[in-house]
C-alpha cells in the first residue's frame, strides 16, 4: 500500500496514552483482586505506583483533549442519535437509510463516557485511600476520615474496580471481532486505509488533520449532488 492511502486516525502520543493506560488498569486489577484469590505477593507499593501512573496518564489526555484536539467529537450530537435510530430499524428490517458516522460511532462515544466515569471514581477514590498507606511522600493517617465516610469510599473503589472489568471484556471482545480489526490496528500503526476511510465515514463530519464538525441536521434524503459533496478522493502522490 502507498503511503498516500494512508489516513492517520491516532497521532503518536494518543497512542501512547492508550497503551500506558491498559497496562496500568491490568496491573491496579492483577494487584487489587489476585490477593482476594489467595496469590499472595507485595502488592500494595504495585497497586498505588500503576494507580499514579494512571492518574498522571488521564492528566494528561484531559489537558490533551481540551487544548490540542477537539472536545466535541466525543459529545453525542442529535445526529448521532438519528443514524442509531435507523440502525435499529434497519437490524429490525425495515427500511432504512443508516448514514455513516463521523470519527466515532454513537457506541463508541457513549463507551467513552462510561469508562470516563469509571476510572474518574477509581482514581478519585484511590487517591484518598493512599492516606492510608505508608509512602516515601507521607506517614499513612487511617484517622484522617471517618469510618462511615471510609465505608463509602472503599464501596465506590471497589464497585468502580468490577464495572472497569465488565469494560475492559467489551472492549477486547469488539477489539477481536474480524469486523472491527481494523479499529485496533489504527490503536497499534496510527492509521487505516482510504477505502476504509470512505467505506465507514462521512468525510463532513470527521476530516482527518482537520478538527471534527458539529454536525448539522439535513431536511430530508440527501440528493445525489449532496451524496457527492461527501465522497473524498484520495490522490497517490507521484
Amino acid at each position: 500500500m502507498h503511503p498516500s492511502d494512508r489516513i492517520v486516525r491516532h497521532l503518536l502520543p494518543d497512542r501512547i496514552f492508550h497503551w500506558v493506560m491498559a497496562a496500568s488498569v491490568v496491573a491496579l486489577l492483577a494487584t487489587g483482586f489476585l490477593p482476594v484469590l489467595g496469590v499472595n505477593f507485595a502488592w500494595v507499593t504495585i497497586h498505588w505506583g500503576a494507580g499514579l501512573v494512571l492518574t498522571a496518564a488521564v492528566l494528561f489526555h484531559i489537558l490533551r483533549a481540551m487544548v490540542w484536539q477537539e472536545p466535541s467529537s466525543m459529545m453525542v450530537w442529535p445526529a448521532d442519535l438519528r443514524a442509531a435510530w435507523q440502525a435499529i430499524l434497519a437490524a429490525l428490517g425495515r427500511r432504512a437509510v443508516v448514514p455513516k458516522p463521523g470519527k466515532y460511532l454513537l457506541l463508541q462515544k457513549l463507551y467513552h463516557h462510561a469508562i470516563a466515569l469509571v476510572l474518574l471514581v477509581t482514581i478519585g477514590t484511590g487517591l484518598l485511600m493512599m492516606v492510608k498507606v505508608d509512602t516515601p511522600f507521607w506517614t499513612r493517617d487511617p484517622y484522617w476520615l471517618g469510618d462511615g465516610t471510609w465505608g463509602v469510599i472503599y464501596v465506590l473503589h471497589g464497585v468502580a474496580a468490577m464495572a472497569s472489568i465488565t469494560l475492559i471484556m467489551v472492549h477486547v471482545y469488539f477489539a477481536l471481532r474480524p469486523e472491527k480489526l481494523w479499529l485496533t490496528r489504527s490503536m497499534i500503526v496510527g492509521w487505516i486505509t482510504g477505502d476504509e476511510y470512505r467505506e465507514r465515514h462521512d468525510p463532513a463530519r470527521w476530516k482527518p488533520g482537520g478538527r471534527a464538525r458539529k454536525p448539522r441536521a439535513t431536511a430530508g434524503s440527501e440528493d445525489i449532488a449532496d451524496r457527492a459533496r461527501r465522497e473524498i478522493i484520495i490522490r497517490r502522490e507521484p
